[in-house]
């Protein structure tokens, strides 16, 4: 059975261009566009992921980060956090709320998928 990723960005195009990247390579995924979908779709399909973007409607994702913490279900769901936002000091409170890695956009596929793989507990075919 595939690993499911719960995207959440409010841009529509970045996520499905990760859609193409992650199915080519074994993962199913879901969509959030919003910081309280994000909560309800991480409640409906219990990610094994998320990718979590920091700018959202109804609430940023600070937000999502710590309502999935809180939770005794999803607190151990890894969360990688994507931003356009200044890293600093959005890299250090995304870590310090529970995000596993951050990563600036424009994102380098090759390493977001190593930290996919490395999250999931998964080997990475490039080593």
């Amino acid at each position: 059975m595939n690993k499911k990723i719960l995207i959440v960005d409010d841009d529509p195009d970045m996520p499905l261009g990760l859609q193409v990247r992650l199915r080519a390579n074994n993962y199913d995924t879901c969509f959030a566009s919003d910081a309280m979908t994000a909560i309800s779709e991480a409640r409906r399909h219990n990610p094994d992921l998320v990718i979590l973007d920091l700018g959202l409607p109804a609430g940023d994702g600070f937000l999502v980060l710590e309502r999935l913490k809180v939770n005794n279900l999803l607190g151990m769901i890894p969360v990688l956090v994507i931003s356009a936002r200044h890293p600093y000091p959005n890299r250090e409170r995304a870590l310090k709320d529970g995000a596993k890695a951050f990563f600036q956009k424009p994102v380098n596929n090759e390493e977001l998928l190593s930290s996919i793989r490395h999250f999931l507990g998964e080997p990475d075919p490039s080593m």
